[in-house]
């Protein structure tokens, strides 16, 4: 008898990290790769955080904080979510976590009984069922089709609530495709949540600062105030301040749900490092212009994959409004034969020849709920990425 609990039987490894692992083997083990599959960005943290931090421990403050987090980081989190989003918090109603992805894992810990279902619109970060399945509960996905640049319509959301219905989770820009709700978008979508009060939101804004083309951006709570009192609100400081070996996340909302969050944090790490929150909190209340600067360069290496992916025979690449994703189509690659007989029967069929033929590591569109598709990151140089999006074009073109 196995002494393995059944529970993880129903989910998955998480497949962005499995690939990016398997890209780092192969170049350690001297093959040329290029990887693609890393949600992170290649800049390094700025010198004012980094600075923070090492004045922290100068201090001595390498011990033990409180469960939800230090109260300067908390206060500087509430400063945000005012300056930024119109948002009122007080520090009490803030939790400060491990990465993002624990303030979702402490939520649905604390919130989901069995057969509690969670609406997740697909394509999504490949977290999000598993999360939901860990905890006890049942993903519903939405799947949200291109036509609609991926994005949940409140038609899609109405037919999806059922009685079950605990939480929706949206997340804008998108981890995989980059595309963003626009205020319309959300108030949309607010609407038909202001029909069903036993619906809860959880709204992942981790790429807030990540907007090109003089987009807004907006999150939910905002654009429809009445939804506050049900609204999670998640956020962190990995990907625009550079940050994601830190590992701070953060969410706000309802005493009540923050408060049991904070019994399930208590339980398992205590609290993140107090070192990595001094340094979140001069990120929070620091300059903020590098953001732009790094924005300009994205949004350079953005255009010049969109283009070369749209020049590869087979494929079609939409341009996202934000985070630093693509997620390029390959139904016109389906059913097509490699050099060596094999067919192209699914997405992961074609990221498996891409890296074995090209050494170009990408994450198949399957992982994101949603086929025939694959992310690729532009996190990486100009360079690179030039040399990647050739290797593609090559491989497509060899396709019979």
């Amino acid at each position: 008898m196995s002494i393995i609990a059944k529970r993880l039987s129903r989910v998955q490894p998480s497949a962005t990290v499995a690939v990016s692992t398997k890209a780092k083997e192969l170049k350690a083990a001297g093959h040329d790769v290029i990887g693609l599959g890393a949600g992170e960005p290649d800049f390094d943290t700025p010198a004012h955080i980094i600075e923070a931090a090492k004045a922290a421990m100068d201090r001595g403050e390498t011990r033990y904080t409180a469960v939800p987090g230090t109260p300067e980081l908390r206060q500087a989190i509430c400063d945000k979510f005012k300056r930024d989003n119109g948002l009122i918090y007080t520090p009490d109603q803030i939790q400060v976590a491990t990465g993002g992805k624990q303030n979702i894992f402490n939520a649905m810990v604390a919130t989901l009984d069995p057969d509690d279902e969670v609406i997740i619109p697909a394509p999504y970060w490949v977290s999000y069922p598993d999360i939901t399945l860990l905890c006890g509960g049942e993903p519903v996905i939405v799947p949200c089709s291109a036509d609609n640049n991926f994005k949940l319509t409140a038609q899609d959301l109405e037919a999806a609530i059922t009685p079950k219905s605990k939480w929706l989770i949206l997340n804008s820009p998108s981890n995989p495709t980059g595309s963003a709700y626009t205020a319309d978008d959300l108030k949309a979508l607010a609407d038909v949540l202001m029909r069903h009060p036993h619906v809860w939101v959880m709204t992942d804004d981790m790429y807030e600062h990540l907007i090109y083309d003089g987009f807004r951006f907006s999150t939910i709570a905002q654009v429809e105030p009445a939804l506050m009192g049900r609204t999670l609100t998640l956020n962190g400081v990995s990907k625009a301040y550079c940050m994601t070996g830190w590992r701070i996340g953060y969410a706000g909302g309802p005493l009540d749900v923050i408060k049991a969050m904070n019994k399930v944090q208590s339980q398992s790490t205590t609290h993140a490092t107090s070192i990595s929150q001094a340094a979140a909190v001069a990120a929070l209340n620091g300059p903020h212009d590098f953001i732009a600067e790094h924005n300009k360069e994205f949004v350079g290496r953005r255009d010049l994959v969109v283009s070369m992916l749209n020049q590869a025979t087979g494929v079609t690449c939409a341009t996202p409004e934000g985070a630093f994703y693509v997620y390029p189509g390959i139904a016109g690659l389906i059913g097509k034969k490699t050099p060596d007989g094999k067919t192209i029967e699914t997405d992961e069929d074609f990221v498996t020849y891409i890296l074995e033929s090209e050494g170009v590591a990408a994450v198949h569109g399957a992982a994101f709920g949603l086929s025939p598709y694959l992310r690729i990151s532009y996190a990486t140089s100009t360079e690179l990425l030039t040399d990647a999006c050739q290797r593609i074009q090559r491989a497509c073109a060899a396709l019979g």
